[in-house]
């Protein structure tokens, strides 16, 4: 069950399979198959803001890399039916981004938290978000009266988020963030130096060569590329939209401890 106490690795990894944020999860190997293939096709819609050029017209390169960093079935002859995410990977990724959580945290660094997957991950990020400001870093404020794909790009509980028609809405879309980091030097503020993010916001900011943490579903496989190629930081794999947010509590809670950051 949801709980803000840190969990262990094993009871976390119970908790991750249990809920389905890892194990058998609930997007079918078609929909991630199709996404591979879209992606390799070169198609940008999938390349979530990081530029590939033609590294991975190969769709049987983009599964091998699946299968290591996310824990996909790698048999490129299973078809159809159930996928799978590796929860040890969930929580190898969730490690690395830790280190880089705790190094942010003693640097005092500046951070840009943002998701384009406000529906699951928008506690996740506003628990991290507050725990990197009580540790000292300072927050990247979002100018005000940005907009990008027909919606406004502001900020909701410390986190930059897609607004569009008073409803915040899901997007893959990498532009809200390069309107973001586009506006800041214009703006005499600098560049973030850390982002924390999913979708095409973590894929810009990596592309625009800021350290990035990237949480990536199964069949988002442009963050997995983004960094086998060293573009993006850490890339943590995980369903990213389960039936309840509260789901992603322990795993929220387990980050910030391993962190340092855990509250009290």
């Amino acid at each position: 069950m949801p709980t803000t106490a840190a969990p262990s690795r094993s009871e976390l990894i119970s908790h991750l399979v249990n809920t389905r944020i890892a194990g058998e999860v609930a997007t079918p190997r078609e929909n991630n198959l199709a996404h591979y293939r879209e992606l390799a096709n070169g198609n940008r819609y999938f390349w979530l803001g990081l530029e590939f050029g033609d590294r991975w017209a190969d769709e049987q390169d983009v599964l091998a890399v699946m299968a290591e960093r996310c824990g996909v079935d790698g048999d490129p002859e299973h078809r159809q039916g159930q996928d799978t995410i590796d929860p040890e990977l969930t929580v190898d990724g969730l490690d690395r981004a830790a280190t880089l959580l705790r190094k942010a945290a003693v640097g005092s660094r500046r951070v840009l938290v943002a998701t384009g997957h406000p529906g699951g991950l928008l506690d996740v990020h506003s628990r991290t978000a507050a725990a990197l400001t009580a540790a000292g870093c300072e927050l990247v404020r979002v100018p005000i009266g940005l907009t990008a794909d027909e919606g406004v790009v502001t900020q909701l509980a410390d986190v930059a988020v897609w607004e569009r028609g008073a409803t915040l809405w899901h997007t893959h879309s990498p532009q809200p963030m390069a309107e973001i980091l586009d506006a800041l030097p214009q703006e005499g503020q600098a560049l973030p130096d850390l982002v924390i993010a999913d979708h095409g916001w973590a894929g810009c900011a990596a592309q625009y060569g800021i350290d990035t943490i990237g949480y990536a579903d199964c069949n988002d496989p442009a963050l997995f590329l983004g960094e086998a190629e060293g573009t993006l930081s850490v890339c943590v794999p995980l369903d990213d939209h389960v039936t309840n947010a509260r789901y992603y509590e322990p795993m929220t809670a387990y980050l910030l401890d391993v962190a340092g950051l855990a509250p009290g």
